[in-house]
Formats: C-alpha cells, sequence, structure tokens
C-alpha cells in the first residue's frame, strides 16, 4: 500500500499528467465526460478492470453471477473500472458500493451509468461516471470479463494500473512505471511549491521559470 498512500498525498493530478507527457505517454487522461458523481471526491487505487456489452433475452442468472463474482473479487487498494460498451443503464449501484467498500475498494471508474446517488454518497465510495439513471442492467447488459485491458476514449486500461482522480478528471499510471512516475511527481510538487513562493515574494514569473525549469 505504501505507492498508493504516496500517490494519495499528491494534492493534484496535473502534476502526474504531465511526468506522464514528458515520458511520452500522451494518452493517459480519461475522458472528461467521466466526472466524480459527488463533487470533491478524489480516488486513488488500482485498476480491476470490467468489460461488458448489451445483452437481451438472458436468465436472471446470466445477469447476476458473473457481476457478483466480480464483486467477490474485489481486494483491498483495488478500483472497479468499467467498460460497458452502453451509454442506457446504471453500471454500478448502492450494493455494489457498499460490497466493494466492505472488501477494501477504494471506487469505482465507470465510463456509463450508476444509480443509487444519494446512498452511495452517504455511503463516502467515490465514483466518477458518465451519467446516473434508474435503468437496471437485468434484460440489457452483461459482464464479460474481467482483468483485460479494456480502452476507454484513447487511454487503455490493464489490470493493476494505477489510478488518481480529482475535480480535474481521471490519470491512469502504467503499473510498469507507477513508482517512477510517483517519485517524479513527488519532486515536482516541491519544485511548484518553490516557483508559488518565488512567485508570490514578487519573483517574475520568466524568472521564476529559468531558475526552477517548471511554471
Amino acid at each position: 500500500m505504501e505507492l498508493l498512500d504516496r500517490l494519495s498525498a499528491i494534492p493534484y493530478t496535473g502534476a502526474i499528467s504531465d511526468i506522464l507527457d514528458e515520458m511520452g505517454m500522451r494518452q493517459q487522461v480519461l475522458p472528461h465526460a467521466i466526472r466524480a458523481m459527488e463533487p470533491g471526491s478524489t480516488i486513488v487505487g488500482r485498476a480491476l478492470t470490467v468489460l461488458g456489452e448489451p445483452a437481451e433475452g438472458l436468465s436472471r442468472d446470466d445477469y447476476f453471477l458473473s457481476y457478483l463474482s466480480m464483486l467477490g473479487s474485489v481486494k483491498p487498494g483495488d478500483v472497479i473500472v468499467t467498460q460497458p460498451n452502453d451509454l442506457t443503464v446504471a453500471h454500478f449501484g448502492e450494493l455494489s458500493a457498499e460490497t466493494a467498500k466492505l472488501r477494501g475498494g477504494r471506487g469505482a471508474i465507470i465510463d456509463g451509468g450508476i444509480r443509487d446517488l444519494d446512498y452511495i454518497a452517504r455511503l463516502g465510495f467515490p465514483i466518477f461516471a458518465r451519467y446516473h439513471t434508474p435503468l437496471d442492467t437485468i434484460g440489457r447488459w452483461r459482464l464479460l470479463e474481467i482483468n483485460t485491458t479494456i480502452t476507454i476514449g484513447n487511454t487503455r486500461v490493464a489490470s493493476g494500473d494505477y489510478l488518481v482522480g480529482d475535480r480535474d478528471g481521471i490519470v491512469v499510471i502504467p503499473h510498469g512505471v507507477a513508482g517512477e512516475v510517483v517519485g517524479q511527481a513527488e519532486q515536482v510538487v516541491h519544485t511548484e511549491n518553490d516557483v508559488r513562493k518565488a512567485i508570490l515574494e514578487g519573483v517574475d514569473p520568466v524568472q521564476a521559470y529559468q531558475r526552477y525549469g517548471r511554471f
């Protein structure tokens, strides 16, 4: 959990996004339409990826069992990240949030919809999604696979990738470079604090940039 704790201490996603850009990974921010359902929510964790599709005419067990199995696989530090390939129903709700939180999950990111917003807000389980609707998945949508690589917008998300979300949006950090990114982000935050102090002391912005190499 040490890396997650260090990520949680970095105050904004912009620093992480800039570092990934500098490392040549320029497609690591999820679409801006995916927003926190509760204003002010933040999210930090490792991706438990979910792939689904619209589906009609199946038995209730066909809809429920694979989804419940996914919830049962949530481990401490996980964030459920779903590509439902659907923009009609709610792909996550209150009981899902209750279950995931109990198992140590840190939130959910859905390229689709959720429901039960008031209950989830009281639960304090952060969710980022495109929309909310009361429409259920039964008879309309099913889970296909978990822990597979998915694509959201232009960004690939693999199982175990690190995610950081705040008011600005969501950044995906490939798990293979997460330690390096976190270390650089900590240095950037320190440097930007120095730049901020210089600006407040009246240093010319150009001089501050030339002195610290960032702005």
